[in-house]
């Protein structure tokens, strides 16, 4: 008997297809797509004839799932995810991956990398990755801060989304199954979410029209309904004598910002940077508004398990659209 070799066939064993083997006169067991078993079928040649014998088994997971490798790849992905040059792998993504967020939803990849190729379109995404970590046999979490800015629209808004993504792995091909993303502003996250819808509505209404100081550097680390949690770098705090507080990692005459050489300066400071949780709030800056807010921070903090330190940093940088105020985070 001759030893007949198939090139990826696909043939139909009752309700299960069985595709991508070398056919051979021998015992051999394979998976069978979209079914809850494996197949064991006994497959022989006589008279150029194929004869397929079957019985169900029980489900197995794929012998190893490398997810070290998986990782790796992912981190890659949702880190240039936005990036016009970045080619995903395909091949670690399953073609029914269910993808969720609270105002989105899709079931198959096609309409994930339409999502990704939309918001590119749309906005200017920077994305952030602050850890990525395995959560469970086929599962890995991560946690990102998104930022995008509506360059078309005339007040330019900028959307901030932080939260974590929990990524499913398919144990039966080592494919990435599921991507739901959970943010860190809202409590419904379920879709379709209006808390969320309203989220981004609140965002888009948001003037960004103060002046273009030359600001601390920092980056968001968690954005929630109430506050900020922000990673600052170096930076100088000046203190004018009519009251003006300025923070920058320099000074720009151009941009507003005193001139430490002048008379005006009562006082200059130089900030460490590290972490902060900054509080948002337009108005008057009275004493007892500012003791107010930071009250109100303060208690948001210790309901998400945060341990302020004590003080305040107030800053303000532009007396008709607001203030902002700052409180040290411990780590």
């Amino acid at each position: 008997m001759e030893t007949a070799h198939l090139v990826h066939p696909t043939i139909t064993v009752g309700n299960y297809i069985v595709d991508g083997w070398r056919l051979k006169p021998r015992r051999t067991r394979i998976l069978a797509a979209g079914g809850n078993n494996t197949t064991n079928v006994r497959l022989l040649i006589n008279n150029n004839n194929v004869v397929v014998q079957q019985r169900l088994l029980p489900i197995k997971s794929a012998s190893k799932v490398d997810v070290e490798r998986l990782m790796n790849i992912l981190h890659q992905d949702l880190l240039h995810v936005f990036d016009d040059d970045h080619i995903f792998d395909l091949m670690v993504y399953d073609k029914n991956i269910k993808f969720q967020d609270p105002i989105t939803k899709f079931d198959n990849i096609i309409g994930y990398l339409f999502y990704i190729d939309m918001l590119k379109l749309v906005f200017t995404p920077n994305v952030h990755i602050h850890w990525i970590k395995q959560t469970g046999s086929y599962e890995i979490t991560t946690r990102w801060a998104v930022e995008m800015t509506i360059s078309f629209l005339p007040w330019k808004p900028s959307l901030v989304i932080t939260g974590t993504s929990v990524i499913g792995i398919n144990p039966t091909n080592g494919k990435f199954c599921s991507h739901v993303d959970y943010w860190d502003s809202i409590d419904n996250n379920d879709y379709f979410s209006l808390e969320g819808f309203m989220d981004i509505i609140k965002q888009l209404h948001t003037c960004n029209n103060s002046p273009e100081l030359e600001a601390p550097k920092y980056q968001i680390l968690k954005r929630t309904a109430t506050y900020e949690v922000r990673r600052y770098s170096p930076f100088i705090s000046v203190k004018t004598q009519s009251g003006k507080l300025a923070r920058s990692t320099g000074f720009n005459d151009e941009a507003g910002l005193p001139d430490p050489n002048k008379n005006d300066v009562s006082c200059l400071r130089s900030i460490q940077g590290g972490f902060a949780a900054v509080l948002k709030f337009s108005g008057k800056h009275t004493e007892d508004i500012v003791r107010a807010k930071q009250k109100l921070l303060r208690s948001s903090l210790l309901l998400d398990g945060l341990k302020p330190k004590d003080g305040r940093v107030p800053d303000r940088y532009n007396d008709l659209l607001g203030t902002v105020s700052p409180m040290k985070v411990g780590k």
